[in-house]
């Protein structure tokens, strides 16, 4: 049998890292040690594998995705194989974390080391007017991978004020401390609007990914809910 399919490009990758691109769009983990993944993005794997529901892991982090709607809903991996990810088709990337930490909006988030700590984390400033805004924090020694809708672009924000719609906001360095502004008066919002009200801002040392998709509005999908009176007790 002859076909391009079968040209190197297309092969499975041999690695010698547990995290590692098969593609840009798809990743590739040989087990050793446990690792995290958003539920639905597995599509195919090798050897001994099993599969586990990942509970929340603490009395506090149970409230504060029933609360908030922040749908992170997580499988264990664990065994001797590899296991594929990938999320529609989004670019993935790996980032190492050595101590430090990024939070993330968990329609970006695919996989992770088991042994990183992860949290749910309000925004601040982000009450009812903008459907209350929570991303998912990760800290510690490990890798984390992500996927974006398209071609991401990393902004240095300790230069000038920097300003990221919503929707089209992947994640942050943890030591950044983000708030939610508005771009609408009150005229335009008797007129309807104009669709992107809201933005993060931020100004100090660190970066903020941006995809160049706004994807679904924030409420909607796994990435905010349950602002106004509910944020003050959500915030530790």
């Amino acid at each position: 049998m002859r076909s391009s399919l079968f040209e190197q490009a297309n092969l499975e990758l041999e690695s010698d890292h547990a995290f590692a691109l098969q593609n840009p769009q798809l990743l590739r983990v040989r087990l050793g040690a446990d690792v995290l993944a958003v539920k639905g993005a597995m599509v195919a794997y090798q050897g001994q594998v099993r599969f586990d529901h990942e509970k929340a892991g603490s009395v506090g982090k149970l409230f504060k995705k029933v609360v908030t709607g922040e749908d992170v809903s997580l499988m264990r991996v664990a065994g001797n194989g590899e296991v594929f990810f990938a999320s529609d088709a989004g670019f993935v990337h790996l980032i190492e974390l050595t101590g430090d930490g990024i939070s993330l909006n968990v329609r970006n988030l695919l996989a992770f080391d088991a042994a990183i700590e992860w949290d749910i984390k309000r925004v601040q400033g982000a009450g009812m007017m903008s459907g209350g805004l929570f991303n998912t924090t990760l800290q510690g020694t490990g890798t984390v991978a992500m996927h974006t809708v398209g071609q991401p672009v990393v902004l240095d924000c300790s230069q000038q004020p920097t300003y990221v719609d919503v929707q089209s906001c992947v994640g942050w360095s943890l030591g950044l401390v983000p708030q939610v502004v508005s771009s609408m008066n009150m005229r335009s919002m008797l007129r309807g609007g104009s669709g992107e009200a809201f933005q993060y801002a931020f100004h100090g040392p660190g970066f903020v990914v941006v995809q160049p998709s706004e994807g679904p509005p924030a409420a909607a999908s796994g990435g905010g809910g349950g602002g106004g009176m509910l944020g003050g007790l959500l915030d530790g």
